[in-house]
């Protein structure tokens, strides 16, 4: 059984990686707002921000690579809308497939698309000068974490991707994500907020997430902050996995 599922996941994920390749724009696309952001708040809003002896473009990269990803995943809502609305997945189900590796291999063509989005954002921000003092094992943790976030936001996109009602509802869900990351410390310090806001951005999930990715790349101690990041990652995957799996079996019963 193992093995029928991950023979059928690899084959539908060819399908959807070709879905991918055939249209480079996608990936383009989702690189570009978050290299915009990066050169406005760089060259425009940089010098009004005070980060100490941290260069503005090392502080906020963490914030833009979260952004990133939250702006790559409505690629994959609106492909697993689309395979729903052709009736390709009832054709699925008529064959003799393992049924959840239709899902897997949407997550896995959106970690792979990220990917290459993400490598894109720290190219230029390479070139506008972004520079890391971490070694091999922190800038693995950075992949780590950053491709946890992502499975984790994947299979939240899953559930509009089977249960919208139109293309624009499959995709909206992903701007209140991407808004995240203004309300915390992605691009400012948390302590030049008022009182409400502060304690917003402090606690919700994504600044322990920069903070942690941060602290990895400036090869300085990430502390707590790592632990609290995963629990995050991992609790959001959990729960969206489960009512993502929910979703689909309601859907195809």
């Amino acid at each position: 059984m193992a093995t029928h599922f991950f023979g059928d996941t690899a084959v539908l994920t060819g399908r959807t990686m070709r879905h991918v390749t055939r249209s480079v724009d996608t990936i383009i696309t989702t690189a570009i707002m978050p290299i915009a952001m990066m050169l406005m708040f760089v060259y425009v809003f940089g010098g009004a921000i005070d980060t100490g002896p941290v260069e503005y473009i090392d502080y906020m990269l963490p914030g833009i690579l979260l952004i990133t990803i939250a702006s790559g995943i409505s690629y994959t809502a609106f492909r697993l809308f689309m395979d729903m609305t052709s009736g390709i997945f009832e054709r699925f189900q008529s064959m003799p497939i393992a049924r959840s590796g239709v899902l897997w291999a949407h997550v896995l063509t959106s970690l792979a698309a990220n990917v290459i989005s993400l490598v894109i954002v720290v190219g230029v921000a390479l070139l506008m000068g972004f520079r890391s003092g971490a070694g091999v094992p922190a800038w693995l943790a950075v992949a780590g974490i950053l491709l946890l976030f992502t499975l984790a936001l994947t299979w939240i996109a899953v559930i509009p991707g089977l249960s919208a009602a139109s293309i624009e509802g499959a995709s909206v869900f992903s701007y209140p994500l991407i808004f995240l990351p203004f309300l915390s410390s992605a691009f400012v310090p948390t302590e030049t907020m008022p009182g409400p806001v502060r304690w917003f951005a402090e606690n919700q999930p994504v600044t322990s997430i920069i903070n942690t990715i941060r602290d990895l790349f400036a090869g300085q101690p990430v502390g707590d902050d790592i632990w609290i990041a995963l629990a995050w990652c991992v609790g959001i995957l959990v729960v969206a996995y489960v009512l993502a799996m929910v979703t689909y079996r309601r859907k195809i019963a």
